[in-house]
């Protein structure tokens, strides 16, 4: 039985990493081409002894190579879509389980197993040449070479503050920190492996895990040689987990010639997940959202019945596996494809807080609450009866959208005069402004769709009182 291998909300290397398919139609401003090389000298070691650890053939179709993009996995024979191109065995991968049972026991029940995991490649990166993992920890990127947004210093991130990533990014620092503080007292007890870890060593050991590891039937886990594939949001290939035979292995998708770099999808990740977990983004990333805020405002004087409507009949904020949650007055809003579409990627929840905002007498919200009762308790999810109410409800939302669309613009027009990130941190500042072009594509498509219906609304009103 196949189980899907889902990613620990995490994985890849650094911005470079990023690799697009021709088919993918793709801007290659950002990611100017380069061929390949297929011998990546650093690692020469590491595919014999993986194959004699595990004691089976690993691949005999793949093999590591370096691109501009960075370390890949390159195809060194003809490949068929169906094709088995990699097995790695339970045995071979790192997992919470490695840790030194005298360390293990010391950790308390709050301990997560990212921070377990981050403990074993502390503890093998002291042992250096020494330890059995040596081949695989010294393939690891270095911290120099990560890029996730938890290693931005407080001037980077004021580049993307305009963005939920900012407020994300905070959190999860806050989230590493706490877990430092649950097993300082181990590193304390155990200064052969531990003596000279500081929170920064810390976070890094605990990016590579996000950004590298899946949970299979084993738990959470690094898969050595695995982890060196590179996205694309347009494959279908995953690591799955055969649970009958201990392995994790990878079916290619499609076919590929010799040379060719194999791809697989981490997930349908939006740019700013991606750059949070693993330190890159992409050109016209379709699963882009945008979180945001809408909320009664505090001078309605029916706010305290508006919001006691919305309390009985709002659904729970959504906790999708692949991105940010839906909290508290924040939307995710996807890009709309068609301004004379159906407007999906607008929230019905966003819309209907908009209906329920426009309501001027409280004779309106009990209607809405009727109705909600009379169907499946889901309130305003149509258009309301009065027009022109809702027009005004819709062009509530568009006057909010056009605000943040300015903001993103002058944030924008801001990042063109950012002199002082100039230099080593140039790569840092065209992610930002990729992050919030991308972001601003979802918005515009918003306020484009927002726009089109309420001129449709009216002229359908106009022609009517003709």
């Amino acid at each position: 039985m196949l189980i899907l291998g889902v990613r620990i909300q995490r994985p890849l290397l650094v911005p470079s990493k990023c690799r697009l398919r021709t088919r993918c139609n793709f801007s290659r401003l950002s990611y100017p081409y380069q061929a390949p090389q297929y011998v990546d000298e650093d690692c020469a070691d590491f595919l014999p002894w993986l194959r004699q650890k595990a004691g089976v053939e690993i691949s005999s179709v793949l093999s590591i190579g370096k691109s501009i993009y960075g370390r890949s996995l390159f195809a060194c024979k003809p490949i068929q879509a169906g094709d088995c191109i990699l097995k790695v065995p339970y045995s071979v991968q790192l997992a919470p389980d490695n840790l030194l049972p005298s360390i293990s026991s010391l950790l308390g029940e709050e301990v997560t197993d990212v921070a377990k995991l981050a403990l074993v490649i502390l503890v093998h990166q002291k042992l250096g040449q020494a330890s059995e993992w040596a081949p695989y920890i010294s393939c690891l990127p270095t911290i120099a070479e990560m890029h996730s947004t938890i290693f931005w210093s407080d001037e980077e991130l004021k580049m993307i503050r305009i963005s939920s990533l900012y407020q994300e990014t905070l959190k999860h620092k806050v989230q590493i920190e706490k877990d430092f503080s649950s097993i300082k007292h181990v590193l304390d007890r155990f200064p052969e492996f531990f003596e000279d870890v500081t929170l920064h060593n810390f976070k890094h050991a605990y990016n590579l895990v996000e950004s590298r590891a899946w949970i299979s039937t084993r738990g959470v886990s690094m898969i050595p040689f695995a982890d060196f594939f590179n996205h694309d949001g347009f494959s279908e290939t995953d690591v799955l987990s055969a649970e009958f035979e201990q392995v994790s292995e990878v079916i290619a998708d499609e076919n590929y010639a010799p040379g060719d770099q194999v791809l697989i999808r981490y997930g349908k990740f939006s740019n700013a997940r991606l750059l949070l977990d693993f330190g890159f983004i992409l050109p016209c990333n379709k699963y882009d959202k945008v979180q945001v805020e809408v909320s009664v405002p505090h001078r309605d004087h029916l706010r305290a019945m508006k919001l006691d409507l919305l309390d009985k009949h709002t659904t729970p904020p959504l906790k999708g596996v692949n991105d940010f949650s839906s909290l508290g007055n924040g939307f995710l809003v996807m890009e709309v494809k068609s301004s004379s579409g159906k407007g999906r990627g607008i929230p019905q929840s966003l819309r209907a807080l908009a209906r329920v905002v426009c309501c001027t007498s409280s004779q309106e919200l009990q209607d809405l609450a009727t109705e909600a009762t009379q169907n499946d308790g889901g309130l305003a999810r149509i258009p309301l009866k009065n027009r022109a109410r809702e027009v005004q409800a819709h062009q509530f939302l568009r006057l909010r959208f056009d605000h943040i669309i300015d903001n993103y613009n002058a944030a924008l027009e801001s990042l063109t005069h950012h002199s002082s990130l100039l230099g080593k941190h140039a790569r840092r500042m065209q992610v930002a402004r990729g992050l919030l072009i991308g972001e601003l594509r979802v918005l515009e498509s918003a306020s484009a769709w927002l726009k089109n219906y309420c001129e449709t609304l009216i002229v359908k009103d106009n022609n009517q009182k003709t």
